[in-house]
């Protein structure tokens, strides 16, 4: 009998030089992500009067992708006049986060990224994640930023994402509200539990645009894991160091099961006495603070009453947060936790032609055998209304042209 080793992809970003959503953007094309898609992506936004580049500069000797975001003049998410520079509210931001070709688990995770922010700002400002303005993280290009690195990551689909002791640099930057020491109040309220150190450069290394998306995707913090190294990428940022090449590095490898497995936390309870309405939009909140699966099952309960058991998996770092959605949103008294190893097959995004269009293909690997390949509904649904044709067509044609790349 033949043995497989389970495969999981890790991400590790690599944050000597700190990091920025620019960067971190650069780095993940650098390493693989192809521009065109998330140049699509992004305008998928409806962002009016601006375009983004990504381009080879050379960072004292490290060659590096910079991302840019060029405004070609003043218009709001939904194409509205503004003024330069515009900062948004919530509201719009999340509207526009409604409009984009982020996938429904993408949406949701960009929604609760800027609801971090909102609250990291509220916190500071003294106000309420509605009212307060996203300053320096609103701005159109921290917003595309943000958007990119959710749309970019899901392509890459890691099983772990590891990160370095990030370095924050030193010094003062200036801000909407004045002048502040580094690392800025946001940056430092979004770090949380993360790895952060000053090198002594004085200048502003870790932004708070940086510090968010990297805290919301570690599985964990600390230097390399062992891994087959499989792509590297640089992301390069706007200012040149004196003494140190100023990118984001992410490596890209495979970790055997030799390797420790994700750790997550899984919570439980039975419900018989809620409006089944509520289940559908609490799936929705769950997900939107972080839960990596939720499902429910029909069981029957005490007093021979028909219920239902819910159960959520997470990160557990996450489970305080969702424990405390459950008790809010629904009448169950409580809530049963436990943690446990979760191991996943590797997993990558493969496009196919159809004759309606490209469809992303999931492929799941063990030990680089493939063990499964299925379209991604959501590009099957797309194709198949844009096209008036059944769903079941567009979902055999792109099977049978994943088959087709095999032979």
């Amino acid at each position: 009998m033949v043995q497989f080793t389970a495969i999981m992809k890790v991400l590790y970003f690599d944050c000597f030089a700190g990091a920025a959503g620019d960067m971190i953007l650069g780095a993940l094309v650098d390493a693989g992500v192809p521009f065109e898609a998330l140049r699509q992506a992004l305008g998928s936004l409806a962002v009016a009067g601006c375009e983004v580049t990504a381009d080879r500069v050379v960072k004292h000797g490290l060659t590096a992708v910079k991302f840019r975001v060029h405004e070609r003049g003043a218009a709001g998410p939904g194409g509205d006049a503004a003024p330069a520079h515009p900062h948004f509210h919530l509201s719009e931001i999340r509207a526009a986060i409604d409009r984009s070709a982020l996938s429904v688990a993408g949406q949701a995770r960009a929604h609760r990224l800027f609801a971090r922010l909102a609250e990291a700002e509220a916190a500071i400002h003294g106000s309420t994640p509605e009212r307060v303005h996203l300053h320096e993280v609103g701005a159109l290009d921290s917003i595309i930023d943000i958007v990119g690195a959710v749309f970019a990551l899901e392509y890459l689909a890691p099983d772990r994402v590891v990160v370095s002791p990030m370095n924050v640099g030193g010094g003062m930057v200036r801000s909407a509200h004045g002048v502040f020491p580094v690392p800025a109040p946001a940056t430092l309220r979004l770090v949380g539990d993360a790895l952060i150190y000053s090198s002594g450069v004085p200048f502003e290394l870790l932004t708070p645009t940086g510090a968010l998306v990297l805290t919301d995707y570690a599985t964990s913090y600390g230097p390399l894991p062992a891994m087959r190294v499989r792509a590297i990428g640089y992301g390069a940022g706007d200012r040149d160091l004196p003494d140190v090449p100023n990118v984001v590095r992410v490596v890209v490898g495979d970790i055997d099961d030799a390797a420790p497995a994700m750790r997550v936390a899984v919570l439980a309870c039975e419900i018989d006495d809620m409006n089944p309405q509520i289940f559908g939009a609490l799936m929705d909140r769950l997900y939107a603070r972080g839960a990596l699966e939720v499902f429910y099952q029909p069981v029957q309960m005490k007093k021979n009453r028909p219920g239902t058991l819910m159960t959520i998996v997470c990160r557990p770092g996450d489970r305080r947060a969702l424990t405390d959605v459950v008790f809010s949103e629904t009448t169950t008294i409580g809530v049963r936790h436990q943690e446990m190893e979760r191991e996943c097959l590797d997993r990558e995004w493969v496009s196919v032609t159809t004759p309606w269009g490209e469809v992303r293909i999931k492929v799941a690997r063990q030990a680089g055998r493939v063990l499964n390949a299925q379209p991604e509904f959501d590009d099957v649904a797309r194709l198949a209304a844009a096209s008036d044709v059944p769903l079941k067509e567009v979902h055999a044609q792109a099977q049978r042209a994943w088959l087709d790349r095999q032979r």
